[in-house]
């Protein structure tokens, strides 16, 4: 499970700042992570907001190695849905 760490540090920070939108990380052959009605779960599902990247972006968002808004202009980052509820994220990612 390629995303299992990142999956415990986002449940750690759900902790912390509730995260109340319905948002998917597409990881594409490494899975998603699915953040709905509060709770993270590794089942693909429907959501207003998907995130696609691949996982090695998805691990330096977190370290806060790759800016957001500079990866999804250089197409690194693609958002379907609700743009804001992926801006609302970095508030989660914090945690």
């Amino acid at each position: 499970m390629p995303l299992t760490p990142i999956a415990e540090k986002i449940e750690r920070g759900l902790k912390k700042r509730p995260f109340a939108e319905s948002l998917k990380l597409d990881c594409g052959d490494d899975g998603v992570i699915v953040l709905q009605d509060g709770a993270l779960s590794r089942d693909d599902k429907d959501t207003a907001c998907t995130i696609s990247m691949t996982r090695d972006n998805l691990e330096k968002l977190m370290a806060g190695n790759l800016n957001p808004v500079s990866a999804f202009a250089m197409g690194k980052i693609k958002v379907t849905g609700d743009l804001s509820i992926a801006m609302r994220l970095g508030q989660l990612l914090k945690g």
